[in-house]
């Protein structure tokens, strides 16, 4: 073989080998979880649950979801019952497992060599509505305002899933902003079957509208396999949620796990394309609010590097402190830091 010959072949090795390495690298496994009977957890979160399925870190799950509401309540408030999805007849008349809550959640889903002290990486990759309309409503007793509203209302509000829009009312239209209230871990063993309500150290019903395709979220973990359980599909919300509900729906969504080895947070975190989010939840709005802030006072001194007083400066001074939610038992607070104020913003948690 010619030296001209040998030089050719070895250009055409590199090339290969080049256009190979830019392939993008398919997700190791894939799994769908159906909402039925026999893989939803009813109002709760508990490290006893059984999986329903088991992964490893890379598998990606696509879910199927489905919206808190009975089919009952549902026809009353005007929904055809042709509209009405079986699987929630099915859940509704066979699950008799019931937590303290109200939201029927898909799950848990297993991850292998997932220890406490570990953190749980869940890549949102996609999110689409199932059914083409939300609803809103308030009863008595519950919301922000139960003293001003003591009484309950259901209105049913179709959603254009081609524009992208919610049709409220006449001449008013909502983007829609598809998200999970609820996506979680199982809370301590010793803390039992808590009520899937309130958001916790585990993340639960943050109804963080900021959760969206193409985020992500990080959890950590407090029991074997971390048991994670998502639900409460919404197609929109306002922080807030001052009335209990956004525009509740079912949805279906695709998740990437990816689990970090003894890499310990004390409280849920979140990175959007723009921003990295830490969050609290308190029974009370202030200590929610020190939690939130406090957590990304850690975040930036150990993702960043910053001294403990200049991360509570640049907090203050390029920070947002946002009210998630309101309503839920447990008040939600978020902070949001931008990532352009970086010059690298490629850490994470």
């Amino acid at each position: 073989m010619s030296s001209l010959q040998r030089t050719s072949t070895v250009l055409a090795i590199l090339c290969s080998l080049t256009v190979a390495l830019a392939q993008p690298v398919p997700n190791p496994g894939i799994a769908h979880i159906p909402a039925t009977p026999k893989t939803v957890a009813w109002g709760y979160y508990d490290a006893a649950a059984p999986p329903v399925l088991h992964i490893h870190s890379g598998d990606t799950v696509q879910f199927d979801t489905l919206i808190t509401s009975s089919p009952k309540r549902l026809e009353e408030a005007g929904v055809a019952p042709a509209d009405v999805q079986q699987s929630l007849r099915d859940i509704y008349k066979e699950v008799t497992n019931k937590g303290p809550g109200g939201h029927i959640l898909t799950g848990p889903v297993f991850i292998e060599g997932a220890e406490p002290g570990d953190t749980l990486e869940i890549r949102i990759q996609k999110i689409e509505l199932a059914i083409p309309y939300a609803y809103n409503g308030f009863s008595p007793g519950r919301g922000f305002l139960p003293e001003d509203f003591p009484y309950p209302r259901m209105k049913i509000i179709p959603l254009d899933r081609q524009r992208m829009v919610a049709k409220f009312a006449p001449g008013i239209e909502i983007p829609l902003h598809p998200f999970f209230g609820s996506m979680g871990v199982a809370p301590p063993e010793i803390s039992g079957r808590i009520s899937s309500a309130p958001p916790w150290i585990q993340g639960g019903n943050m109804d963080n509208k900021e959760l969206v395709a193409g985020t992500t979220l990080f959890l950590p973990v407090h029991a074997p396999g971390a048991l994670f359980f998502i639900g409460d599909g919404h197609a929109g919300q306002g922080n807030g949620e001052v009335d209990i509900t956004a525009l509740e729906t079912s949805l279906t969504g695709t998740l990437q796990f990816v689990l970090h080895k003894k890499e310990k947070i004390l409280w849920p975190r979140a990175e959007t394309p723009t921003h990295f989010i830490s969050m609290g939840f308190n029974e009370d709005l202030n200590e929610a609010t020190k939690l939130a802030v406090r957590e990304m006072i850690a975040f930036l001194m150990e993702q960043k590097h910053l001294s403990r007083d200049d991360a509570y400066m640049l907090t203050s001074v390029a920070a947002d402190v946002d009210i998630t939610q309101l309503v839920d038992g447990n008040k939600g607070v978020h902070v949001m830091m931008p990532k352009d104020v970086f010059e690298e913003s490629s850490d994470k948690r």
